[in-house]
């Protein structure tokens, strides 16, 4: 297994670039999963449904399960740890972490300039290349076009750590702001 992520900040197109992505590695062989990092109260159930019920009643878990896939909605008190999150992953060839921007992971950072927030990169040495719609060319890393998707996942794959590696970093490091 093998991690990396993409960081940014909101409204760069992060989603939008891994939602394209997926099928690009996914076409070169790789079993892909993803993680991704909500600043915000979210819900993946919807109001009426069973599951939603459960938790509206006052249960702290609800794990909904089929012939197909399993769900679990746990409420918590703080914010899980991204090794904590990681270790979750059944074994798989590629990780891709959507936000988590602090941590100490490699990241491919999604820049779009109309969002007229300062890029990440200069910033952040686990920044590994970038993927702009402006160019960098004081970046010191590969910079490429968003919409280069093939480019962008020869670059995942290339810059892309092992598993162990990044959760020893993650480890050591603790908590990120």
């Amino acid at each position: 297994m093998r991690v990396i992520g993409l960081a940014g900040w909101s409204g760069a197109g992060k989603t939008t670039l891994l939602v394209r992505l997926i099928p690009v590695l996914r076409a070169r062989g790789l079993r892909v999963a993803t993680l991704k990092h909500a600043h915000h109260a979210f819900d993946v159930d919807q109001p009426g449904k069973d599951s939603w019920r459960h938790r509206e009643a006052g249960a702290s878990e609800v794990i909904v399960s089929s012939r197909r896939r399993t769900v679990q909605i746990r409420e918590v008190e703080e914010e899980a740890r991204l090794p904590d999150l990681l270790r979750r992953f059944a074994p798989c060839d590629l990780v891709v972490v959507e936000g988590f921007k602090r941590e100490a992971h490699p990241k491919l950072e999604v820049y779009r300039h109309a969002n007229g927030r300062p890029p990440l990169h200069p910033d952040d040495p686990r920044i590994v290349a970038v993927a702009s719609d402006h160019p960098f060319p004081e970046a010191g890393r590969p910079v490429v076009p968003l919409d280069a998707v093939e480019l962008v996942a020869d670059i995942v794959l290339a810059r892309s750590e092992p598993f162990a590696a990044v959760l020893e970093r993650l480890d050591s490091h603790g908590a990120a702001d």
